[in-house]
């Protein structure tokens, strides 16, 4: 049976309140844990309780459940954004609630908000109005502690780096071996790693350490990145247990020695310490919709950096614990999906039934030549009256990720996720190009009704469910490194081809010719902003060239990196951020503010 709803919630407007204190209506009635292992079927050793939340031991209940079979496998992805973003979350949770509402077994995982976004333009990534994750603030303001033991744990490889350089300086050869130290040789001007802090934090992207007398540290260069840029966080999004994160943190490249070979934090011998800090990121948290749905959490990597899904992990545990699981990939579906097709799906060896594409009114007609949108700014006319002609001109967006969804043997579903200033005509032309497109097309008012509002989304889902997938990767494993960025380029954005740096080209060269790297998937860095490298290109662009200026080594999660544009690791904070408007109330200890 389904937990009761409360009336105050029902009768909550999101367009009169905001999502924090409809988060907290919706919380005054929510679940216990124990309520929850019950309705789940959970044994009392698989809950690992944190207060309101808790953890769910994964190793025990894909043990318990290994011969249960497979749920369908749901994935969410969207168009080309507008810097607000366009519902992926929202569209999740709102399709979560639909099928609950249809009385599925329904669940699914996302992953964890970084506190770069949350504090920054976007806010947190909860969803919003009644298609909403609870507890909203733990869930915004680090959870379980995932991000923060991800923190640690790299941040600490860089002390063992630094410290070492500083030992080897200060000790010859013979005092080291009374250190039982042995000289790695370090080279200063050849180090890959950075340090990490999960904000947005421009004045860190380079930084010089170690200032002062011999005993500081060892002078050099040095950077920061937000934390979800790190490898750990990639790690943690395709390991698939313990052992197998022990095993890859001890394969990261830290630096290179002064011969160019790679110096590991095996080498360093901090690879033990750096898992017993992550020892409990393995285990996803459980959270519920607003409708008291279940849903886990789990990883948090950025789609334009790194592989920007929720956890293989996660996955895997719905999938038994669920008839329909619902998982997201970041971004737009050049980058997020073409990473779940390409990376997760390869990695986990799980196919999915259906991929849902979120569309907006407002984004296609951005795409379609519309004035620019700018988080914290109010949103130009354009956007909330009708306007055929700018609208058909961006549909060119949406067909376009229908086609590259279509290549993989998905079946596509376009979910038009409305905005109240949508007009009759704009989202029947949406709908006519996507079924002219071949996808499948529902219009979802989820953000306003929650999953009253998610029926008709719902139910397309569960028809194309019953498609047969002919599920195939877009390159072989075997295909050299170029080729497959090349195929990226023109298969995916559109380009016309790729040019590389000598720098770009002669490391993948060496990389292509050495066997260590010849399984290790093509994680490309773009914008999310723009099929191209420019964010400031909209629509499908023609007549272009994706440059490749860089290729970052992950080691540890057998990533290879292409960087495209001049995106970067560490986000920077605009003028208007949400921090300006986040509180404690203090007479109940409540958060006010989060968006």
């Amino acid at each position: 049976m389904p937990f009761t709803i409360s009336k105050k919630y029902i009768d909550a407007d999101p367009r009169k309140l905001p999502d924090w204190q409809i988060a907290d209506i919706a919380e005054e009635t929510m679940p216990t844990v124990e309520e929850w292992q019950d309705k789940l079927g959970l044994k009392k050793d698989e809950i690992i309780p944190y207060g309101r939340l808790c953890k769910l031991d994964f190793m025990k209940i894909i043990n318990r459940l290994k011969d249960r079979p497979d749920g369908k496998y749901i994935e969410v992805t969207a168009i080309t954004p507008t810097p607000l973003g366009e519902g992926k979350t929202t569209t999740s949770m709102g399709l979560i609630e639909g099928l609950g509402k249809r009385g599925k077994n329904v669940g699914g995982c996302i992953r964890q908000p970084s506190g770069g976004p949350t504090m920054n333009i976007k806010g947190t990534a909860a969803g919003g109005g009644k298609a909403l994750l609870i507890p909203m603030t733990e869930f915004s303001l680090g959870l379980t502690g995932d991000i923060d033991a991800i923190t640690n744990a790299h941040n600490l490889a860089m002390v063992a780096l630094n410290a070492r350089m500083q030992h080897e300086r200060n000790y010859d050869d013979a005092e080291l071996a009374k250190r039982n130290l042995r000289r790695l040789d370090i080279d200063p001007t050849n180090v890959e790693m950075g340090w990490v802090m999960d904000f947005c934090a421009q004045g860190l992207r380079n930084i010089v350490i170690g200032l002062g007398g011999k005993m500081d540290g060892f002078m050099m260069q040095s950077k920061f990145g937000i934390t979800v840029s790190s490898e750990l966080m990639a790690i943690l999004s395709i390991v698939r247990d313990l052992k197998d994160l022990r095993e890859r943190l001890g394969k990261i490249i830290v630096a290179y020695d002064k011969k160019g070979k790679p110096v590991t934090t095996t080498d360093l011998e901090v690879a033990g310490a750096m898992c017993a800090f992550m020892r409990t990121t393995i285990n996803p948290t459980l959270m519920y919709t607003i409708e008291y749905q279940p849903c886990l959490v789990h990883a948090g990597p950025f789609a334009n950096i790194a592989v920007g899904q929720s956890s293989i992990i996660g996955d895997r545990i719905g999938l038994k614990m669920f008839d329909y699981h619902i998982t997201e990939s970041g971004f737009a579906a050049d980058i997020g999906f073409e990473k779940f097709w390409n990376v997760k799906c390869r990695l986990s060896g799980l196919k999915p039934n259906v991929s849902i594409l979120t569309v907006t009114v407002r984004a296609l007609k951005m795409h379609g030549g519309g004035p620019a949108v700018v988080a914290g700014r109010p949103i130009p006319d354009e956007y909330t009256k009708e306007n055929l002609q700018l609208l058909e001109k961006g549909i060119v967006n949406m067909t376009h990720l229908i086609g590259v969804i279509r290549k993989s043997g998905i079946s596509p579903v376009v979910c038009i996720n409305t905005f109240h200033t949508d007009t009759k005509d704009e989202i029947a032309m949406v709908r006519k190009y996507a079924e002219q497109a071949g996808a499948r097309c529902a219009v979802s008012e989820h953000w306003l009704k929650g999953g009253d509002g998610a029926l008709e989304l719902a139910d397309v889902v569960l028809d194309a469910c019953n498609d047969k997938v002919d599920f195939k990767f877009l390159y072989p494993l075997e295909m050299p490194l170029r080729q497959r960025v090349e195929t990226i380029a023109k298969e995916v954005y559109g380009a016309d081809g790729v040019s590389w740096t000598p720098e770009a080209e002669a490391k993948a060269k060496r990389l292509e010719a050495d066997p260590n790297f010849k399984d290790f998937t093509t994680m490309m860095v773009k914008t999310h902003l723009s099929l191209t490298h420019d964010p400031t290109r909209k629509g499908v662009p023609k007549g272009w060239i994706l440059p490749v200026r860089d290729i970052l080594v992950f080691a540890g999660a057998k990533f290879l990196c292409p960087m495209t544009g001049t995106i970067s690791l560490m986000p920077g904070t605009s003028s208007d951020p949400a921090f300006r408007r986040i509180d404690v109330d203090v007479n109940t200890g409540k958060v006010t503010g989060l968006f």
